[in-house]
């Protein structure tokens, strides 16, 4: 059986993967939805890039776990990127939601697609945190208005400083055994870091016909794509 750890994107803790948990369990598996600090019920704790990168590692070998599938969503495929090469042979595959992945040296804020400085305006104008979306921000995304209203309601300010400080990757990424997975209401195509390692023999690429949030939208249809891919 293997180990689930689920790791939400900005602004969100362990409660994002509420229904996608009971069928991982159900089949028997190990489930460890993360809240990185900073976030959530763990709002207010100082944290930077390496501090979630810990985290994740943290949680991993605290609790001794064994083949391990690391699943990072949106943001949170930074941190989740540079943990799965940290973990050695814990680590079964890794599951990057419609999410980031870590460029050696770079940032969030540095791939943002208006540009570094726009990204690092909008933290100082929020005293140093990326603020939450509001709910239009989620139209078009294949939400509910339910499903939209857990999403703000469970949503924190994000801590600033993960979001610029560079990430460190010694091995690259396209040795990893991965499955990347594309949400195609947030756009048919991944973005050219995720495409070119995509042309590795060790990652492959799944769709979902939903949006960038598939854990409130098609949480049983995530839960078995995950579970496919532990098989």
């Amino acid at each position: 059986m293997a180990d689930f750890v689920l790791v939400a994107g900005a602004w969100l803790g362990s409660g994002a993967w509420g229904e996608v948990v009971p069928p991982l369990r159900a089949a028997g598996h190990g489930t460890h939805p993360l809240t990185l600090s900073g976030l959530a019920d763990k709002r207010g704790i100082p944290a930077g890039q390496q501090t979630h990168v810990q985290d994740i590692v943290d949680e991993i070998e605290r609790g001794d776990l064994r083949d391990v599938v690391l699943v990072g969503h949106s943001y949170s495929g930074i941190p989740v990127g540079q943990a799965a090469e940290r973990i050695g042979d814990r680590l079964t595959r890794v599951v990057f939601v419609d999410s980031e992945v870590p460029v050696d040296g770079g940032s969030f804020a540095s791939g943002w697609w208006q540009g570094q400085a726009a990204f690092e305006a909008q933290l100082a104008d929020n005293g140093g945190d990326w603020a939450p979306l509001g709910a239009a921000d989620f139209d078009g995304q294949g939400l509910t208005d339910e499903q939209i209203a857990r999403l703000v309601e469970g949503s924190t300010p994000h801590p600033g400083a993960t979001l610029t400080e560079p990430a460190v990757v010694s091995r690259p990424l396209a040795e990893l055994p991965t499955t990347y997975v594309k949400c195609l209401l947030d756009g048919p195509e991944p973005n050219d870091t995720v495409a070119k390692l995509l042309t590795s023999d060790q990652w492959r690429l799944v769709t979902m016909d939903t949006g960038h949030w598939p854990m409130f939208s098609q949480p049983a249809e995530l839960a078995r794509l995950l579970l496919a891919e532990a098989a």
